[in-house]
């Protein structure tokens, strides 16, 4: 591994964890952020020269760390600032191995003070380190106002002093649901890159699951956070099965079910049953029962379309996203035949659908199923459009001509 991939491999991996770190002694997200961009700065002219160094997380460290007790020194006018002078200087030199505040970080992103639209944006910039663009394509909004938004938030946790220490157990309630949706956005986006060519999105599924398994160890009586992680061990457990030998991409009914594998199902399902004994039912519990009877495919060969249509049932009333009642218009057209999945598609507001994939290559497979083959061709046209995945838009023509 050469120097350039040696910092693009640390930026990957340790950049949520470095930013916590700082942000946490500093008590400032984006000086800590200025810092570690500096430092890898730093990394990227002196690397290639000297070598990379044995331990290059705690290379990194030590050069933010002096990059932010430069610019503490410089913040003369803030009394405050003499005891984070102290804090920093301490450690500026230790080059030791550091304590993950991942999930500290979450936390603190979630307080109250902060705008509820920039909690979950402001956690996928600085802990799982998605950029701004990619974040505002997620959130339907535009980029620069996305990094507008960003840089209020960071500015807010600084200017009003919110605390980096982990909320008091009753406060950690009413912040659970934003951290939640920050690590499963992660995981979706890893999960998008199932091929692992995005350096920018690599290991974040892994990165996901274990801040999953950290919360449900932080709060274990949260039935929710038990359902997202088993919610994204079945959809991980897929993750072999979800290409072809030569990268072509595979829909869940055909996968192979040798390929999924049975430890992260397992795992999947006792999570689950831990969840259900709470009695809380939630989005992310139903999401899992839904991937549930999917994997039962593995045991059964079959799939029981009735009672995954049942569980959407259940998901639409408690949360009506835009993938779910697409999801529960597929699952009808399983259970109960095309015409009635097509009439649940088309009770969807037309204006939300226009730039969603899933709807119009669900579309065209049910128009197709009905015998309107030229409306389904249309379908089929929008969607191989809207596909950024390559594999998934050369699937999509291989599924047009063939119905064509």
């Amino acid at each position: 591994m050469d120097a350039f991939q040696a910092v693009e491999s640390v930026a990957r991996a340790s950049y949520g964890r470095l930013v916590a770190y700082l942000s946490a002694r500093s008590q400032d997200v984006a000086g800590a952020e200025d810092a570690l961009s500096e430092a890898f700065r730093c990394a990227l002219e002196t690397w290639p020269k000297d070598g990379v160094p044995e331990k290059p997380e705690a290379w990194l460290l030590v050069v933010a760390r002096r990059r932010v007790l430069d610019h503490l020194r410089h913040q003369k006018v803030r009394t405050d600032a003499v005891l984070k002078l102290r804090l920093v200087a301490e450690e500026a030199e230790k080059p030791s191995m550091f304590p993950d505040e991942r999930l500290k970080l979450l936390f603190i992103c979630a307080h109250p003070a902060i705008n509820e639209g920039a909690r979950t944006p402001l956690m996928l910039q600085t802990v799982l380190g998605l950029d701004a663009a990619r974040i505002a394509s997620a959130f339907l909004v535009a980029p620069t106002a996305m990094s507008q938004r960003l840089v209020r938030a960071k500015a807010k946790i600084r200017d009003a002093g919110i605390p980096f220490a982990l909320p008091e157990p009753h406060e950690l309630p009413t912040r659970l649901n934003f951290v939640m949706e920050a690590i499963y956005a992660a995981y979706s986006t890893g999960w998008d890159d199932v091929a692992g060519v995005d350096p920018r999105r690599r290991g974040l599924a892994e990165e996901a699951i274990w801040l999953a398994r950290v919360v449900v160890q932080l709060m274990p009586g949260e039935a929710e956070a038990r359902g997202l992680l088993a919610l994204m061990l079945h959809c991980e457990a897929r993750r072999q099965a979800r290409r072809g030998q030569h990268g072509e991409y595979i829909p869940l009914s055909r996968q192979e079910v040798t390929l999924w594998s049975s430890t992260m199902i397992e795992e999947a399902e006792r999570a689950l049953t831990e969840a259900s004994a709470c009695r809380s039912l939630g989005r992310f519990q139903l999401e899992a029962a839904i991937q549930s009877v999917h994997a039962q495919r593995a045991l059964t060969g079959q799939t029981n379309w009735e009672v995954i249509a049942l569980l959407y049932e259940e998901l639409v009333c408690l949360t009506p996203t835009l993938g779910a009642l697409v999801g529960r218009a597929a699952a009808l057209a399983e259970a109960r035949g095309p015409m009635v999945g097509l009439a649940a598609l088309e009770a969807v507001a037309a204006e939300s659908v226009l730039a969603y994939q899933p709807y119009w290559a669900v579309r065209a497979h049910l128009l197709n199923k009905l015998g309107r083959q030229k409306e389904a061709q249309g379908a089929y046209t929008r969607a191989i459009g809207l596909s950024e995945d390559e594999q998934v838009r050369n699937f999509l023509i291989e599924q047009a001509r063939s119905e064509g």
